[in-house]
């Protein structure tokens, strides 16, 4: 639906629980009595300096220091919206994962999927459910795992050498919590070295579903 707030119009699920993991809640602004100044370049607002409010985190600035507006998907803005500089550098870095890497979870890639202590391996696909609120596993099992419910994910790589070489990933292992119990599942996933899995797309899946971890952190600890 189509929500209108002080800070621009969204389009938001319905229902609360149906939204984005990895989205982000419109902050408070701080109220306009309690910032005489600019937060960032400390210049006092009166008729001609008017003060503005970061959609991001809602501090107030003046024109100079909040004049860029920005896709801000996190929030599910309709429009680019006035952000602060910190702000907009953080959300124009978003926009490769939304623009992007997002397809490429939805899209999958192909990985032999270990249970637990098991050392039997199945051959899976791995994607990011449309609504992106599941990692859908398909193979001669299936699997869908609630995105709220991972715990870790450990991005597995090779070729490290000291001094910083060049790394690829090559597998994860990721933990979950069961639904309705305490139990916490093991998954690890790792790379075909075979030609039926395309290691550059398997790479790319890994590097999309890092970034898309650190974001869901980001929206748990808001």
């Amino acid at each position: 639906k189509l929500v209108r707030s002080p800070s621009g119009l969204r389009m938001v699920p319905e229902h609360r629980g149906a939204r984005s993991p990895f989205g982000l809640d419109e902050p408070p602004w701080v109220p306009d009595k309690e910032c005489p100044r600019c937060m960032q370049c400390d210049t006092k607002f009166d008729f001609i300096t008017r003060k503005h409010h970061c959609r991001r985190c809602g501090k107030c600035f003046c024109d100079k220091c909040c004049s860029k507006k920005v896709p801000l998907p996190r929030m599910c803005f309709v429009d680019p919206v006035r952000q602060c500089a910190e702000c907009a550098l953080v959300s124009q870095k978003e926009t490769e994962f939304y623009d992007k890497q997002l397809k490429v979870l939805m899209n999958g890639a192909a990985f032999f999927v270990t249970l637990g202590t098991s050392d039997k391996s199945e051959l899976m696909v791995c994607r990011l459910s449309t609504n992106q609120r599941y990692l859908v596993l398909d193979g001669d099992s299936h699997y869908e795992i609630e995105i709220t419910q991972i715990s870790t994910v450990q991005i597995l790589t090779e070729g490290f050498t000291p001094g910083g070489g060049n790394t690829r990933a090559i597998g994860m292992i990721l933990q979950y919590k069961v639904p309705g119990s305490e139990e916490v599942m093991q998954m690890k996933f790792t790379a075909g070295e075979d030609f039926s899995c395309n290691k550059k797309l398997s790479a790319s899946w890994l590097a999309a579903m890092h970034k898309a971890t650190k974001l869901l952190y980001e929206s748990r600890d808001q």
